[in-house]
C-alpha cells in the first residue's frame, strides 16, 4: 500500500487520517506500507506539520505492518510560478537568517518513490530514505540561482516571520508557511542525502537545471 498524506494544514487532521489508514490496512491485512514523509520531522522543529511527520514513523513502527518511508526535501516546483513575484520584489524574502534549504523536484521524487515501490531490494522494512539534490542553498545562493535563471537581479531581504505569515495568508496558510521557514532558519531543512542516487543510480536534477527547463520568460 502506498500512502501519500493529504495537504491538510494541521498535524491533528493528518494524524487522524493516518490512524484511519493504518486501521484499514490492518483490517485488509496489507503486507507492506510505503509512506511519504518530509525532512522537517525533528522533535524540536517548530513547523506546524512537524508533529505529524514525527508521528508517522513511530506510528508505523507500532502498527505491526512492515513499512518503508521516503522523506522529501522541499519541492523545487513552487519556485517556478513564484519567480515573477520575486522579480517584481527584487528580493527573496524568506525569514531564514543564514541557514540553507534542500530541494527535490516533484518529478524526481515521484520517480524515486515509484522505483522503491517496484523494487523488492529497496522496499526494506523500517528503511527510511531521504530525497534531496546533491547540495543545499543558503538564501543568497538561492537568490543568485534565481537571478541567473530569470535574467533579473534578485537579492535577499528577509522579512519577519509575522510579516511573512501576513503576506501569504491566502487560505489561512500564512502561519503554516512561516513556521516552515522558522524551522529552516534553525537549520532543520538543510539536509543533503545520497539516497536519491542510491535508488536511481544518478543524482537528482540540479536546482538551476530544473528551473531553466521549467521557467519560461
Amino acid at each position: 500500500m502506498i500512502y501519500v498524506p493529504s495537504k491538510s494544514h494541521d498535524s491533528f487532521s493528518r494524524v487522524t487520517e493516518l490512524e484511519n489508514v493504518i486501521k484499514a490496512a490492518q483490517k485488509s491485512q496489507v503486507g507492506h506500507i510505503l509512506a511519504m514523509g518530509f525532512i522537517a520531522d525533528q522533535a524540536n522543529n517548530p513547523f506546524d506539520l512537524s508533529a505529524f511527520y514525527g508521528y508517522l514513523p513511530r506510528r508505523l513502527a507500532s502498527s505491526g505492518i512492515p513499512y518503508t518511508i521516503v522523506k522529501n526535501a522541499l519541492y523545487a516546483d513552487p519556485l517556478v510560478p513564484y519567480l515573477p513575484e520575486l522579480i517584481e520584489r527584487k528580493n527573496v524574502i524568506y525569514p531564514m537568517k543564514d541557514q540553507a534549504l534542500s530541494f527535490i523536484s516533484l518529478d524526481d521524487s515521484s520517480q524515486a518513490f515509484a522505483k522503491v515501490a517496484a523494487t523488492k531490494d529497496l522496499l526494506k522494512n523500517e528503511k527510511v530514505y531521504t530525497l534531496t539534490q546533491a547540495r543545499n542553498y543558503t538564501i543568497p545562493e538561492l537568490a543568485k540561482v534565481l537571478t541567473e535563471v530569470s535574467g533579473s537581479e534578485i537579492g535577499y531581504q528577509p522579512v519577519s516571520l509575522d510579516e511573512f505569515a501576513a503576506i501569504y495568508n491566502e487560505g489561512n496558510e500564512g502561519h503554516m508557511l512561516s513556521s516552515m521557514y522558522d524551522a529552516g532558519g534553525r537549520g532543520f531543512l538543510n539536509e543533503v542525502s545520497e539516497d536519491y542516487q542510491t535508488i536511481m543510480g544518478r543524482t537528482a536534477t540540479p536546482l538551476k537545471q530544473f528551473l531553466m527547463e521549467n521557467y519560461h520568460k
